[in-house]
C-alpha cells in the first residue's frame, strides 16, 4: 500500500483544516499532529482511491508540524526527505494576509531541456525558496486556472496515451478520459519540491479552459462544434469528474462539505464502518453531466476569510449563458450567488477570476466589437451572416472571450464591485481587487479617478500574474505588448461611433506591466495599502535548481476607512 499523490494540505482557518490525498488502494487515511488524530477511508472514482481528512479542533494561530498514514502505517514525510516536516498554520487573525497566486502551469521536466522550452517553474522557484527560509511561508496558494492542459499534452502524457491507444484514435494527443486525467494531475503535482509546497501550503484552485480544452464555452458556436464529435461528452466528463475530486473537493470548508450533495455521501458511509469502500464513479459523473446540461444545479464558485480580507473565486467558464440574444459570463444563479458575497465590512475585498475582469483598455473594446459583430450587428442580412462568421472564427481563434466579449455579465458585476466600493455594503474595503490568469502576461490595472467620478471609497484594481509556467513566445509578447498599448486609441474610435457597442461606464487604465515571465504573484495586506509583486525563477551557472528573483513590485495605497 501506497501514497500516490499527496497529501495536499488545502482549505485551512482559525481551527480546521483538510489534507487530501491519494493511494494506490482501500485505506483508511490518518493525520496526525501530536498526541491528537484524524481519519477518513478513502472512496473510489474510476478505480481510483482518495481521502479528504477533515482536520478538526486546532487552536487558531497555532502551527504543527502533521504525518499522514495509510492504515496505521506512516507514508509521509518520506524518510529522509530533504525538506522540512509539512505543517498546518491555523490561520491567525492578528496579522496580515500573504497571498500567493497565479496560473497557466504546463507540467514538463525541470531539466535544462524544459526549461528552454517552458521556462522555470516559478512555483517550484518558490517552493525551494520557503523550504530554504529566504521567502516567506504564504498563508494560502491561489490557482486560477489551467492547472492542467488537458489539450496541450506533454512527451510523458502521450506516452502515457499511447500505452492506451493509438494517436490516431479522436482526440489523438490530447487528455480523452478520466483515467488519461488522473496521470495528468500526477504528472502536474509529483515533483518533489512542489509535492512539499502543496503538503504544507493551503491551496484553493478554480478551472479555465485548458483544463478541459482551448476556449471551453467561448460560445453557442463553439459549444454545438464540440458535441458534434464523437469523443467530446467523454473527455468533458473526464474532466469535470476529476477537477470535482482533484481540485474542487479541498476548496471547501468542512461545513461546506457537509453540506455538498456528493461529498456528504462520503461522509454518510463513514459512519458505518465494516462495509465496502464507497465507489463515487457513478454518482461524479452524474454530477459532471447535470453541472454542465444545467450549471444552476451545482456551483463551483466559493469564499474564504482572511484576518483582514476575503476572497471570492468566481466560476468565470462553467456558469456562462451562451444563447447568442443573451450572452453573460455569469447565469441568474451564479450571479445571485456573486451579489451575496460582494460586500463591504472588510479591509481588502479580494475576487478571483481565471479571466482577467479588466483587460487592457484596447483589447476590451476589441472583444466588445467582435461580440457585437458575431451576434449579428448589420441591418443588412447579406452582410450579417457573413461578417458575423469572421468575427465568431476570430473569437475562438485568438481568444477573444473574456469578460468584454460577455458585457451584459460584465456590467452588473461592476456595478455590484461599484457599490462595495461606494460604502453602500457595508463599510467600504480600502482596496477592491480582481485577481487573475489566462493571458500569458502579468499586470496591474485601476479604475481612473474613482472617488472623484464614481463616489468610490475603495481603490479598485486588476492584478494579473499569468503563467507560472507556460511562456509566451518572444515574438507575440512584442506584438502583444505593441498591439495592447496601439490598441487602445483606435479601438475606443470604433467602438464610441457604435450604438450597440457600449462605452466601459468607469474606466480604467494599465498602470504597471506588462511582463512576460513565468512568475508566481504575491499580495500582501500593509494595513489600508496593498503590496503586489511577481516573483521568476533563475537557474544560475551550474547550478540544477532555481532561485526566486523579483520581476516588479507595485504598491497601492488604499483609501483609509473609519470603523463602524
Amino acid at each position: 500500500m501506497s501514497l500516490v499523490l499527496g497529501p495536499m494540505l488545502r482549505y485551512c482557518d482559525e481551527t480546521s483544516a483538510t489534507v487530501w490525498a491519494e493511494t494506490d488502494r482501500s485505506a483508511t487515511v490518518s493525520v496526525a499532529c501530536g498526541e491528537r488524530s484524524w481519519h477518513a477511508p478513502t472512496f473510489a472514482v474510476g478505480g481510483h482511491h482518495y481521502a479528504l481528512v477533515i482536520v478538526e479542533g486546532l487552536d487558531p494561530a497555532s502551527s504543527q508540524d502533521y504525518t499522514l498514514s495509510l492504515d496505521g502505517r506512516a507514508v509521509w514525510p518520506p524518510p529522509e526527505s530533504p525538506y522540512p516536516p509539512p505543517r498546518i498554520r491555523t490561520i491567525d487573525r492578528s496579522q496580515p494576509t500573504r497571498l500567493a497566486y497565479g496560473s497557466c502551469r504546463t507540467s514538463v521536466p525541470h531539466d535544462r531541456e524544459g526549461n528552454a522550452t517552458n521556462g522555470v517553474d516559478a512555483l517550484r522557484a518558490l517552493a525551494l525558496a520557503v523550504a530554504d527560509g529566504v521567502a516567506e511561508t504564504p498563508d494560502l496558494l491561489a490557482f486560477l486556472g489551467d492547472q492542467v492542459y488537458a489539450d496541450l499534452t506533454s512527451e510523458a502524457m502521450r506516452e502515457y496515451i499511447m500505452a492506451r491507444r493509438s494517436l490516431g484514435e479522436p482526440p489523438g494527443e490530447e487528455i480523452k478520459d478520466y483515467e488519461e486525467y488522473t496521470h495528468l494531475y500526477w504528472l502536474a503535482w509529483t515533483d518533489p519540491a512542489n509535492r512539499w509546497l502543496l503538503s504544507t501550503v493551503p491551496s484553493c484552485m478554480i478551472f479555465d479552459d485548458h483544463d478541459i480544452r482551448d476556449d471551453w464555452n467561448t460560445s453557442w458556436t463553439w459549444h454545438e462544434e464540440m458535441n458534434r464529435t464523437s469523443w467530446w461528452h467523454e473527455r468533458l466528463m473526464g474532466g469535470l469528474a476529476s477537477y470535482w475530486v482533484y481540485q474542487h473537493l479541498g476548496n471547501l470548508s468542512p461545513d461546506e462539505l457537509r453540506q455538498d450533495e456528493v461529498y456528504a455521501m462520503v461522509l454518510a458511509h463513514e459512519r458505518t464502518p465494516g462495509g465496502d469502500e464507497l465507489d463515487l464513479t457513478d454518482v461524479v459523473r452524474d454530477l459532471a453531466r447535470r453541472s454542465d446540461r444545467h450549471p444552476e444545479a451545482y456551483r463551483w464558485s466559493y469564499a474564504r476569510d482572511f484576518g483582514d480580507s476575503r476572497l471570492v473565486v468566481v466560476d468565470s467558464r462553467a456558469a456562462r449563458v451562451l444563447e447568442p440574444s443573451r450572452r453573460s459570463m455569469l447565469d441568474p444563479a451564479e450571479l445571485a450567488w456573486l451579489d451575496d458575497q460582494l460586500r463591504g465590512d472588510v479591509d481588502h475585498l479580494l475576487i478571483g477570476t481565471s479571466l482577467p475582469f479588466l483587460l487592457p483598455p484596447g483589447l476590451h473594446d476589441l472583444e466588445a466589437i467582435d461580440e457585437v459583430l458575431a451576434t449579428g450587428a448589420f441591418s443588412s442580412e447579406m452582410l450579417s451572416r457573413p461578417v458575423s462568421r469572421v468575427a465568431e472564427r476570430l473569437r475562438q481563434k485568438v481568444d477573444l472571450e473574456h469578460w468584454a466579449a460577455f458585457n451584459e455579465g460584465f456590467d452588473e458585476v461592476f456595478e455590484l464591485v461599484m457599490a462595495v466600493a461606494r460604502g453602500e455594503r457595508g463599510r467600504a474595503p480600502a482596496t477592491v481587487t480582481f485577481l487573475s490568469g489566462d493571458v500569458h502576461n502579468s499586470y496591474v490595472a485601476r479604475v481612473e479617478d474613482a472617488a472623484r467620478r464614481h463616489g468610490a471609497r475603495s481603490l479598485i484594481v486588476q492584478a494579473v500574474c499569468s503563467p507560472i509556467r507556460n511562456p509566451m513566445p518572444r515574438g507575440l509578447r512584442i506584438l502583444m505588448s505593441a498591439s495592447a498599448k496601439s490598441l487602445v486609441r483606435p479601438m475606443r474610435w470604433i467602438a464610441s461611433r457604435s450604438r450597440r457597442v457600449p462605452d466601459p461606464t468607469y474606466p480604467w487604465t494599465v498602470t504597471d506591466g506588462p511582463w512576460f515571465d513565468n512568475c508566481i504573484g504575491e499580495l500582501r495586506v500593509a494595513g489600508a495599502d496593498l503590496e503586489l509583486t511577481w516573483r521568476r525563477g533563475e537557474v544560475p551557472a551550474g547550478e540544477d535548481d532555481p532561485v526566486l528573483a523579483t520581476v516588479a513590485t507595485v504598491h497601492l495605497q488604499g483609501a483609509e476607512q473609519p470603523v463602524s
